[in-house]
């Protein structure tokens, strides 16, 4: 059933015969438990690599600038293949472009158990990205294909609970999986990696049964349903493309999209660096790999109880931005604080705060470009803030890798980081609210 084919007549019939709640509460539960735990595996397998350097890095001989620069390529790799493959799930549909993803980057996350020095993990990292690139943005395109209004900030934010599921769950985990030495013959950060990236493959052979591209292919929604929830969306696009166009040009010409990708450049910053180096910062602390697993998971708990929160929040507002700016804010004055804290357990404590707050931050700023992108220039807008936001995650790791590397020690890193994570927070505030945008206007520059 496509969307031109609705006639207002049906859709009133369909409405009156339909419950907006339980339609979307339906959807919901088929769809976000499993597009959730995608995102646990992908998430899981960007960062488990700062738990393999506990040991890894010895054995290749990579210094923190070479382990820093090569962590970092998998952005660059995702920067470039980002919106080229938004693209490609634009037009071929999510079950079978997800599917491709998932399975292409667990191989290759796979192959990076068995690197052999500095060249070898930077091309690993490079193609890991590379294969990854379009997962992120093409959920939430996704999103703008299942989710009207309100309904869209909550799959949102329910995806991005992710973030810190992954390092809860994968931090404990990856410590117990380094303590695996010799098994197999490996050593065990090789361990670590190809267990970890096994189920990378499993999932994206399920989504070809389990990610229906439309609601009009559901198997599990009524008719009625298919038809309510299919002019609801083309609806809420056709008010979106008449304000802010739905042509790609219109994404690559509206200045707010650039701004968005700033906002979430900083944030990545944040976010990635933290992620890859907060077990070193850990082990400086004198603790085995697998008391640094179960620390390091600690962050991220509080992180999933407090972004859940304050996007609830933040969806109850009329003043979204302010939520998202107010979020990044603290993260940046708590990280600037842990850097001249030496005493573990305040270090760790202003630590939590961070990324509690960098977590809010994200389950926040998603709902604001997809308040006001659709069609075309929601794939291509989106994937533009991804890509350009990722490269976050190698300037930041890169950097940190170098200052460490100059400094010995990790007071200037953090507060580089704490830098651009107050950047992120003032593009945000001078950014304004897109979706209060008048219907007469198009944003463009």
């Amino acid at each position: 059933m496509s969307q031109a084919s609705i006639s207002p007549a049906a859709s009133a019939v369909a409405t009156a015969a339909v419950s907006e709640d339980a339609t979307m509460k339906k959807v919901m539960r088929r769809l976000i438990p499993f597009i959730l735990l995608c995102y646990v595996v992908s998430y899981l397998d960007r960062i488990n690599v700062g738990f393999a350097a506990l040991t890894m890095n010895k054995d290749l001989g990579l210094t923190p600038s070479q382990f820093g620069l090569g962590a970092g390529l998998f952005f660059i790799g995702y920067f470039f293949f980002e919106i080229p493959s938004n693209l490609a799930l634009h037009r071929f549909g999510a079950r079978m472009w997800i599917s491709r993803i998932m399975i292409s980057w667990g191989l290759i996350s796979m192959a990076t158990a068995f690197v052999v020095g500095p060249k070898s993990f930077a091309l690993a990292r490079f193609l890991l990205g590379m294969a990854e690139a379009g997962f992120t943005p093409g959920i939430y395109l996704y999103f703008t294909q299942w989710f009207p209004g309100a309904w869209r900030g909550k799959a949102t934010a329910f995806f991005l609970i992710g973030i810190p599921v992954a390092n809860i769950i994968g931090s404990p985990l990856s410590g117990a999986l380094m303590e695996l030495h010799g098994m197999w013959g490996f050593k065990g950060w090789q361990v670590l990696l190809l267990l970890e990236a096994l189920p990378a493959v499993l999932l994206g052979v399920m989504c070809l049964f389990l990610l229906p591209d439309r609601p009009a292919k559901a198997k599990w929604l009524s008719a009625d349903e298919k038809q309510w929830l299919e002019n609801e969306l083309s609806t809420e696009q056709n008010v979106l493309a008449a304000r802010h166009g739905n042509k790609l040009k219109d994404a690559f010409t509206n200045w707010r999209v650039f701004a968005l990708a700033g906002a979430n450049f900083c944030g990545i910053i944040g976010s990635l660096s933290i992620g890859l180096w907060l077990p070193q910062i850990i082990r400086e602390f004198g603790l085995p790999s697998h008391q640094v697993g179960l620390v390091a998971a600690i962050p991220y708990l509080v992180g999933a109880v407090a972004m859940t929160l304050w996007a609830r929040l933040a969806n109850r507002s009329e003043r979204r931005l302010f939520f998202v700016a107010g979020a990044i804010v603290l993260a940046a004055l708590s990280l600037g604080i842990s850097a001249f804290l030496h005493t573990p357990l305040l270090k760790m404590l202003a630590i939590t705060v961070a990324v509690a707050s960098i977590l809010s931050f994200q389950a926040t700023f998603w709902a604001i470009p997809s308040g006001f992108l659709t069609g075309r220039a929601a794939a291509g807008g989106l994937a533009l803030i991804v890509s350009i936001g990722n490269l976050g995650g190698f300037v930041g790791p890169s950097v940190i890798g170098f200052i460490r590397e100059a400094t010995q020690g990790f007071t200037y890193p953090l507060i580089f980081v704490a830098g651009a994570l107050l950047l992120g927070a003032v593009i945000t505030l001078a950014l304004g609210d897109p979706s209060r945008v008048p219907p007469t206007s198009k944003e463009t520059a």
